[in-house]
């Protein structure tokens, strides 16, 4: 039987928040068996903590933001895909202020201070997130489809559609572990559609964001630095943000995912009805 595992030590990250654009640090710290991912705002009295589960998500515009009280983390979903990618059930990430480093828009930085923490089995049995029976999220352009499997894995079939790509639509069909999601989705950055960039920084959004940390959908091109890391990178950051957002269901997960056009609001609504089944069980 597979055991839950934690942090073998802290890890620390450091960067430019992308909306505020001020300087935010992550702690990653062990944590006891079936404490699950617990955020920690350690800039505020108390320091109040949220657990990451679905029905803590207050926002799902442009990231998933969770809350409880004062205590508010926003954009969580690639510090949350990481973590589920290597297997961590349960850690404690602080965080100095509301919003975390963007990195470099993809969970690289994130997984790599992970994977030089290391992680240690803990004394209690992991928890996993089987359907049995087809879960289903329809709102006509978004759907996602979650299907019981016999195989012990997750297995994400993943489509998306942006018009302005010089690839459209785009397709991936993935299993998810440690190494696939180091080697072929954790690299791949968010990007923003250039109409919307001009009203996101009229609302004083993206003071930290520049093309180290995003790619620009604009006129049949993707403007990036350095190239594009993937021919089809939309779709595979598409698949990291739903690895992160159904880990809020509290637990790992098999099964295989069907999703047409996802975004947050579907993924953490898929998150919530595993939730409710696990409650169930």
């Amino acid at each position: 039987m597979n055991k839950q595992q934690t942090l073998l030590k802290s890890a620390v990250y450091s960067g430019i928040a992308l909306h505020t654009g001020v300087r935010s640090t992550l702690r990653f710290l062990p944590a006891e068996a079936n404490s699950g991912i617990v955020f920690r705002r350690v800039d505020l009295p108390g320091k109040p903590e949220v657990p990451a589960r679905a029905d803590k998500v207050v926002d799902v515009r442009r990231g998933t933001t969770i809350g409880e009280g004062a205590c508010v983390a926003h954009t969580v979903e690639h510090i949350m895909a990481s973590l589920h990618a290597m297997n961590i059930d349960n850690a404690v990430v602080e965080m100095d202020g509301p919003e975390p480093p963007i990195a470099d828009g993809s969970s690289m930085p994130f997984m790599k201070v992970l994977k030089e923490a290391g992680t240690v089995e803990q004394d209690a049995p992991a928890r996993y997130f089987t359907p049995d029976k087809p879960l289903f999220v329809d709102a006509g352009v978004t759907t996602l489809v979650m299907l019981p499997t016999e195989e012990v894995q997750l297995r994400i079939t993943c489509t998306t559609s942006f018009k302005g790509c010089p690839i459209d639509p785009q397709f991936m069909d993935i299993v998810i572990n440690k190494d696939s999601f180091d080697t072929e989705i954790a690299g791949a950055r968010t990007f923003v559609d250039y109409r919307d960039l001009g009203q996101l920084i009229a609302m004083g959004l993206c003071k930290g964001g520049s093309l180290d940390n995003a790619e620009i959908i604009h006129d049949g091109a993707i403007i990036c630095k350095d190239g594009l890391r993937y021919n089809d990178e939309i779709v595979r950051h598409k698949i990291l943000d739903l690895v992160g957002d159904l880990y809020l269901c509290g637990c790992r997960v098999h099964g295989h995912v069907i999703a047409v056009k996802p975004g947050h609001h579907r993924n953490v609504a898929l998150a919530a009805l595993m939730m409710q089944n696990i409650q169930q069980q």
